[in-house]
């Protein structure tokens, strides 16, 4: 169909389509994916200092975070602090911990109050339906195989368990509102499939994020970067609807590059817009996630950005991700780059159940029924 069929174009749209080649399927979906963005504008929220678990690498434990400030417990006082951020132009939480299943009393505060809501667990604790029915369940996953209850199965006084991704994908079975963040590493590369299936098999989804080794000299240096990319291409080819993340991205997320240049401070877009220390990279000419801020569990508190603040060991998969959709002009030097870019966009937006995008009808349907696990360690 020519495109005059469709309502008269927009000059900007007019260049879209000429760069697209004249692909309508491309420019409707760079429609719908630009639409969404204008409408969400983030903020992420410590709503608590307590987890229940220690995961060896964990930049909020490793760095103190849980003893920089006091957290705010009464929820009246969280609901109005959402209210000021809703003011402020804010449309999504995105609620980290410590562990937010263990304050959902909290999270319901920022549901009452925000279009958009997501939380980032550990999995071990449901996220109860009721209330909470379009809330956003990102579930971390270190490793994949053993590697994960090594890396991650350790309670807060240090003793073992086992499990606890089987307690994740019983606890959260076939739940459209879940995502696995599974932390890829160069020593669990021969996890990936069989952790992908399992995840595809459970009827959720599962975007990749990159595991630093916290307690080496050089945290993001690999040996075998090479086969680590392989084989989550490798994977995401196999289970193409349930591994989300864009081969592009997979490529970031493991070298830190893209075709313009390398992910670091100077670059990154996640840090908190009203914390004194960015002047100069505000100025920098940059972009940033606009009125983007990372509080603290005092709700007074602005951190320094979305994760731990050391930059030279960060390859957070958010982060990495908003430093690709944010730079679409560097996109714009060619209409397959343009694709690309849309594609990147989508597969960041399916991670979300509260976002237009029905990844779930492509997966596979759980197996059998299982009881759902809440174990409290």
């Amino acid at each position: 169909m020519e495109p005059s069929a469709h309502r008269p174009y927009k000059t900007a749209e007019r260049a879209i389509l000429s760069l697209l080649g004249g692909d309508v399927d491309y420019l409707e979906r760079f429609r719908k994916v630009t639409a969404l963005s204008r409408k969400v504008r983030s903020s992420e929220y410590l709503l608590t200092n307590a987890c229940n678990i220690r995961c060896e690498g964990c930049w909020f434990f490793e760095h103190d975070f849980d003893k920089g400030t006091r957290e705010l417990k009464s929820v009246d006082d969280v609901r109005e602090f959402a209210k000021r951020e809703r003011e402020r132009g804010i449309t999504y939480a995105i609620i980290i911990g410590g562990e937010p299943t263990l304050i959902p009393e909290r999270v319901a505060a920022f549901v009452e109050v925000m279009d958009y809501v997501t939380i980032s667990t550990n999995g071990l604790r449901r996220l109860p339906v009721d209330g909470f029915e379009n809330v956003a369940v990102q579930i971390s996953l270190f490793g994949g195989g053993q590697l994960d209850d090594k890396l991650r199965a350790i309670k807060p006084g240090g003793q073992r368990f086992t499990g606890l991704f089987d307690t994740a994908l019983r606890n959260y079975e076939g739940d459209r509102r879940a995502c696995f963040v599974y932390a890829i590493t160069e020593d669990g590369i021969e996890h990936i499939e069989d952790t992908v299936r399992r995840i595809h098999e459970n009827g959720n989804r599962v975007s990749l994020n990159f595991y630093s080794k916290y307690n080496g000299d050089e945290p993001l240096r690999m040996e075998n970067a090479p086969r680590l990319v392989e084989e989550a291409l490798r994977v995401k080819a196999l289970f193409p609807d349930t591994l989300l993340s864009h081969p592009y991205f997979i490529r970031a997320i493991v070298t830190g590059e893209s075709h313009w240049g390398t992910f670091g401070y100077d670059v990154c877009p996640s840090l908190s817009v009203d914390h004194p220390a960015h002047a100069a990279r505000l100025a920098n000419g940059n972009p940033v996630l606009p009125r983007f801020n990372a509080w603290a569990a005092d709700c007074s508190t602005v951190n320094f950005c979305c994760t731990s603040g050391h930059c030279g060991d960060c390859r957070d998969s958010q982060a990495v991700l908003s430093w690709i959709l944010v730079s679409l002009d560097r996109f714009r030097e060619s209409g397959g780059h343009l694709k690309t870019w849309i594609e990147i966009s989508e597969s960041y937006w399916k991670q979300f159940c509260w976002a237009p995008y029905d990844a779930q009808s492509t997966l596979a349907q759980p197996r059998r029924a299982l009881p759902l696990v809440s174990n409290a360690v």
